[in-house]
């Protein structure tokens, strides 16, 4: 009998898997509400040029497949949700603009077995009124932290990539 049980347990172990399941901080809804309290916002999209994609591979260090990114916009102010691998897994990440600088950054989804903190207000603000320059990086640096390098990429890389995104949709 206890041998039995001993191959159950380890049937349902190795059937369960590494993975955590993910962690969904803040729906779309939820999201889109924080982004544009009080109104509505139009929905859009920015399709994928080839020499939008080139950026995109300078930005975010590889070639989006998608050919359109939708966006949401009110009064000048976009919000975007995109995903990024951290390590294994996309990490969904929402990112506020207004006036070419960022308002905010939420973890939306996190999916990754460390890293979690970039969810964190403490990591996070440091992205409010960061800008884009040349097209390339921020104008600031963003503090890492431990263990959780590849996700505070995933996050500094996507943010770039929404300040970009919201340039295209004023031009």
């Amino acid at each position: 009998m206890k041998f039995f049980k001993l191959i159950l347990v380890t049937y349902l172990l190795c059937w369960a898997g590494p993975g955590l399941p993910e962690q969904v901080y803040h729906t779309k809804d939820s999201f889109l509400a924080m982004a544009f309290p009080g109104g509505q916002p139009n929905t859009g999209v920015v399709w994928l040029t080839s020499q939008r994609k080139l950026d995109a591979e300078e930005l975010l260090g590889h070639s989006p497949s998608e050919l359109r990114i939708r966006y949401w916009s009110l009064n000048g102010r976009s919000a975007w949700i995109l995903d990024k691998i951290g390590k294994e897994q996309p990490i969904t990440i929402g990112v506020i603009v207004e006036d070419a600088k960022v308002e905010g950054v939420e973890i939306l989804v996190y999916r990754e077995s460390r890293g979690g903190e970039v969810r964190h207000d403490f990591f996070k603000k440091q992205f409010e009124g960061a800008q884009l320059i040349d097209n390339i990086d921020l104008d600031r640096n963003i503090d890492g932290i431990s263990g959780a390098t590849l996700s505070v990429n995933a996050v500094t890389n996507v943010t770039k990539w929404a300040l970009y995104l919201h340039k295209q949709i004023l031009e």
